[in-house]
């Protein structure tokens, strides 16, 4: 009876507060995962740098290939039902019905210029935000260990995963009013001022090291976040250019992620290969308690 209870209210929920709240619960399983799988593995199980990097390959396969598969077996049915465009009969404006293979899709993905530059810089920005996640609490230990306390690198942690989320609450009208592509451009060039700042300011700032460490990862992970409004875009135009009769968005997501995902692996791995060579110790010596 009880549990008839919380179900017939779980279902009279309103479906933004049951969509909101499941990303929620995803968004903290996902991020405190991200935070702390590398520092977990490399630092109390101890694992060597050999199985680390067998690991995180595997995870790379199944992580960039589950997404296309899944997209293309959410638009096959779609794609094998819509009208053809041919050869020299596109001149002519003839159309031909007949099925679209995955290789003819990858074709005309292929040829979607806006697609492959995306892909490109996405792959870049996903390295970017997993490099900051992996290794955010290695770098306030080893570079600001002894200029702050634990409580104010647990602030730094925590406003790190909270201020993209608010920043985004007012990102958006800024989207609406001058555009994704604008909002995003303004990032990057306010990211690479900052950095530009701390290479001439030096390593011996701790203040404006701590600033530069959060603002890069709050500002890096704002912008991964308004890519998916980008990648929307991008289904639009492929759904025009290609004359479909509906978009194929779960695939174009799936390629998207094919292509940008290995930017999660890359990550740990560079920043392991960083941390041995900058540190000259293994792995499981990087955390004395911070």
């Amino acid at each position: 009876m009880g549990l008839g209870r919380l179900q017939a209210w779980m279902l009279g929920l309103p479906t933004a507060v049951v969509y909101g709240s499941l990303a929620l619960f995803i968004s903290v399983l996902h991020n405190v995962f991200l935070l702390y799988y590398v520092d977990t593995f490399v630092s109390v199980y101890k694992i060597n740098k050999t199985a680390f990097w067998v690991g995180e390959t595997v995870f790379l396969l199944w992580n960039s290939l589950n997404d296309p598969l899944f997209g293309w077996l959410s638009d096959r049915q779609f794609l094998s039902s819509q009208p053809r465009l041919c050869g020299e009969e596109l001149l002519v404006g003839c159309k031909e019905a007949g099925s679209i293979t995955l290789g003819q899709y990858l074709q005309q993905l292929a040829r979607h210029r806006n697609f492959l530059w995306f892909v490109g810089m996405d792959l870049v920005q996903v390295f970017h935000c997993h490099f900051n996640s992996n290794f955010f609490p290695l770098f306030l230990e080893h570079l600001l260990s002894d200029h702050i306390s634990l409580s104010t690198g647990s602030f730094l942690l925590g406003i790190s995963y909270v201020a993209p989320h608010l920043n985004n609450l007012y990102f958006l009208p800024l989207c609406r009013r001058w555009g994704v592509y604008a909002v995003v451009r303004g990032l990057f060039l306010l990211k690479l001022g900052l950095s530009l700042l701390m290479l001439l300011a030096g390593p011996d700032r701790p203040g404006l090291l701590c600033l530069f460490i959060a603002s890069n990862r709050v500002f890096t992970e704002g912008t991964c976040k308004l890519l998916t409004l980008v990648v929307t875009d991008l289904v639009d135009e492929d759904l025009v250019l290609n004359h479909r009769k509906q978009a194929a968005s779960a695939l174009l997501f799936g390629m998207v992620a094919l292509v940008t995902k290995p930017g999660q692996t890359f990550a740990p791995l560079l920043g392991t290969w960083l941390l041995c060579f900058y540190t000259g110790e293994g792995p499981g010596s990087w955390r004395r308690g911070f």
